[in-house]
């Protein structure tokens, strides 16, 4: 059996309710509405009589310039609703403004062309070291957003900046393997009114050379700009450092309020609390607080994890009721920026039976990713989960999954 019984769902949902304190519908809303970027619908009927005009007078235009232009594999001219989609964007990104708007589609169209982006997805360009580190889409919001990670960090080693930006022809090989990790992304969009046709960036500052990586930051910003209008509904920074919020008040009056309203900035140790509020946790990768490996993608959708919250001064033991003796529990858990004492114990529920410590207490760093174990039991009880803050004042996030797989035979 791959699944807990009936009976040990049961016992595992009672124990949520009433051990660990889960996030609250109207809790998760309001963290949700602290974003205020709202993305276009992209339904017709939706837009403004201008901007329907707009519209019409960009296909007429795109019509007399040429017939057979197609972006993302769909005919731009086709009339369907993806194709508006696509020209709504370019439109957006220039406020309507139909000759502003065609020439930066010609322009990337011509981008497109030449740089045969249509074929980068069939592309080997080797980079297989920077894979899941530096660029690599994982996951999806809450919302069902793609999400694509970047962190630059590992750059800070002089002998790999020279490996892949050592010179023109690597930086521009480097520029072209980030341009295929972004056309992943669009390849998961819906192009359609109502659905997701945008995707997520979650940026790590961390560690980041600024200083080295100018010029690559600066040609992969302006790609990026010029040619994926209105294709990143947020972007979220995390580990900033001190001076990053001082630049970003510093630029801020130069931005428009939507570019603005997509920012998410999170300083060093909120992490965690910062992604949970957009991404669940079962669907953020481990080294930012969340319980998602490279190696559960290979077994199907993520399970589903239930999240909770741990106060300052507050223990919270978390009992899953219901094991059967045989039984294997495996279960994985983790607390944002941890900083905080855990455990795991069985308890049997035969009389004169003793307390299994299954982990023994100890305190988990902050840079500590998700546990990850199991436990087969030999006789019938329940397993506790314990995370004792109650040497810290700040409250936490925290999330938890596990799945008992009963004995195929049980011996008497």
């Amino acid at each position: 059996m791959d699944s807990p019984s009936p009976f040990c769902v049961q016992k595992a949902v009672k124990c949520q309710e009433s051990s660990p304190k889960p996030f609250r519908k109207s809790f998760v809303s309001s963290l949700m509405e602290a974003a205020t970027f709202k993305e276009d619908s992209y339904f017709i009927s939706n837009l403004k009589p201008s901007e329907k005009k707009a519209l019409q007078e960009l296909k007429h235009k795109l019509q007399t310039e040429s017939s057979s232009s197609t972006m993302w594999g769909i005919p731009l001219l086709s009339g369907d609703e993806k194709a508006d989609v696509i020209l709504l964007k370019f439109l957006r990104a220039r406020e309507f403004k139909v000759s502003d708007s065609l020439h930066m589609l010609e322009k990337c169209l011509s981008w497109r062309k030449d740089f045969c982006a249509d074929n980068i997805l069939e592309e080997d360009l080797g980079f297989k070291e920077l894979e899941g580190i530096v660029a690599y889409m994982h996951g999806y919001d809450r919302e069902g957003h793609p999400i694509c990670y970047n962190a630059y960090g590992v750059f800070k080693d002089k002998e790999m900046y020279e490996r892949i930006f050592g010179d023109e022809q690597k930086l521009n090989k480097f520029l072209r393997w980030r341009v295929q990790v972004l056309e992943r992304g669009i390849d998961m969009l819906h192009f359609k009114p109502g659905g997701i046709n945008s995707i997520i960036q979650v940026t790590d500052l961390k560690d980041m050379p600024k200083r080295e990586l100018r010029v690559a930051s600066n040609q992969i910003l302006s790609l990026f700009q010029d040619n994926y209008p209105e294709m990143v509904a947020r972007k979220i920074f995390v580990n900033v450092p001190w001076y990053f919020s001082v630049l970003y008040s510093m630029f801020s009056p130069f931005l428009t309020q939507r570019t603005k309203s997509k920012f998410v900035i999170s300083k060093e140790g909120n992490v965690a609390e910062t992604l949970y509020k957009f991404i669940r946790p079962e669907d953020i990768p481990v080294q930012y607080g969340g319980l998602s490996r490279p190696t559960d993608l290979q077994n199907g959708p993520p399970k589903p994890a239930s999240e909770f919250t741990v106060k300052g001064g507050e223990k919270v033991n978390i009992q899953i009721e219901g094991i059967e003796a045989g039984a294997t529990i495996t279960w994985d858990i983790v607390v944002g920026g941890w900083e905080l004492e855990y455990s795991a114990e069985f308890v049997p529920n035969g009389e004169g039976s003793y307390t299994i410590a299954v982990e023994k207490p100890r305190k988990i760093a902050a840079n500590e990713e998700a546990i990850h174990n199991s436990f087969t039991s030999k006789e019938a009880g329940k397993m506790v989960l314990s995370v004792d803050n109650t040497a810290s004042r700040k409250r936490k996030v925290a999330a938890y999954r596990y799945i008992v797989r009963k004995s195929a035979t049980i011996s008497g």
